[in-house]
């Protein structure tokens, strides 16, 4: 299949989730026989030298620029004369429009997959089936943004963010051909949102023989892991929990463990908790940490899409503690692949379990590593992508 792919981002280096599921179904779908034209944007120059990376795998890459920052006095003000959200303001690349536009009438492609449906705006009109994938349902990750916003003054103004961001949402569900979502709940969501909806699921995954290979030494000292890209809401809110109700039960018990907090923008939200027993950092290579800590510990509230981090762990051999909403999308069961606590307490409790228990964690974690093997590895998600682009591609 010729496909024109657009993302929000240049798919390398894989800093964020997006970034590493774009990037391993680029370079298997590559592999499949799928001829990709990658369309991409970024928000500074520096990103740029990472092209060359995309370009083994796609016929082309073309990049855009969109804003570097995104809470700028010109976006809010963009935002609110117009009908479209922030979120698709703040990801609108000037000229991709009409490049796509240009590219359109000079070539002929089977389909156009679009991972996000904010980028979708920049499509113009076009009888080619649209594959729009949908990392997570935008509009209820900002609506619980706004649920827990502090300054009260503002939220009416944001709820109106809120409602736009569903009714663009919906829209553009509306118009693709068939829409992908990464979990059962996600696609249920959907089509009660829109019944007749064409509707699939193409979950995350992992490289396994990736995380698999040795990098590091468990530690000796215990080491409770918390990674996230945190950027997102949900992460920041998870390690909030994490240090003031769960991280002091467990040091408390355990005065030799130690809390790493590691992820993109680290530094920027907890610089401030570092601390003798507290690291915050960012790594180049997250295999070191997967495989010095003990658990990984996950005390997140805030739905949509799949977490990284579950299966990256999974294929480490590290165990996880998580809640209800932290494992959604996944088939993992409690007290065999992964430990599911809803409280803050009961989570320190499973953690410092499995940290005195070494049999049962490596029980869980072996438990966690076949399951992510069998069903999240990138060849069988990827191979299940490609059947739906010669579906699409037929049509």
């Amino acid at each position: 299949m010729k496909v024109l792919m657009l993302t929000p981002y240049l798919p390398y280096p894989l800093l964020t989730g997006g970034q590493t599921r774009s990037y391993n179904l680029i370079k298997r779908l590559s592999a499949l026989g799928h001829e990709i034209t990658l369309f991409c944007l970024v928000k500074n120059e520096n990103e740029k030298e990472y092209v060359s990376e995309l370009e083994k795998f796609c016929k082309e890459v073309r990049v855009f620029n969109r804003p570097e920052r995104p809470w700028t006095l010109n976006n809010i003000l963009r935002t609110a004369f117009s009908v479209y959200p922030f979120l698709v303001i703040r990801n609108w690349a000037r000229g991709e429009r009409g490049a796509i536009e240009e590219r359109l009438k000079k070539e002929d492609f089977d389909l156009i997959h679009a991972e996000t449906f904010y980028v979708m705006p920049h499509i113009p009109k076009t009888q080619i089936p649209i594959l729009l994938v949908e990392q997570t349902i935008e509009y209820l990750v900002y609506k619980h943004f706004v649920d827990e916003f502090p300054v009260f003054p503002l939220k009416p103004f944001l709820y109106v963010d809120v409602a736009k961001l569903k009714f663009w949402e919906k829209k553009f569900w509306d118009k693709s051909a068939k829409v992908v979502a990464m979990s059962e709940e996600d696609k249920k969501t959907m089509k009660f949102q829109l019944p007749g909806l064409d509707a699939d699921i193409v979950p995350n995954g992992v490289d396994i023989d990736y995380f698999n290979t040795a990098v590091a030494n468990r530690s000796k000292n215990p080491i409770i892991l918390y990674l996230g890209n945190f950027t997102w809401l949900q992460n920041r809110e998870a390690v909030k929990v994490l240090v003031s109700k769960i991280w002091p039960v467990i040091s408390a018990e355990m005065p030799n463990a130690k809390l790493w907090i590691i992820g993109k923008d680290a530094k920027n939200f907890f610089n401030s908790l570092k601390s003798s027993d507290i690291r915050v950092d960012e790594v180049v290579d997250v295999r070191e940490v997967y495989q010095a800590a003990r658990v990984l510990v996950a005390p997140i509230y805030g739905g949509g899409g799949t977490r990284y981090k579950n299966f990256e762990a999974f294929a480490s051999g590290l165990p996880v503690v998580t809640t209800s909403i932290g494992i959604g999308g996944t088939n993992a069961r409690d007290g065999v692949e992964v430990i599911i606590r809803d409280t803050p307490e009961d989570i320190a409790r499973a953690a410092i379990e499995l940290i005195k228990n070494p049999s049962f964690a490596k029980k869980i974690a072996d438990n966690a590593r076949k399951l992510v093997k069998q069903k999240y590895n990138w060849d069988q998600i990827a191979g299940k992508l490609s059947q739906i682009y010669e579906e699409l591609g037929k049509k």
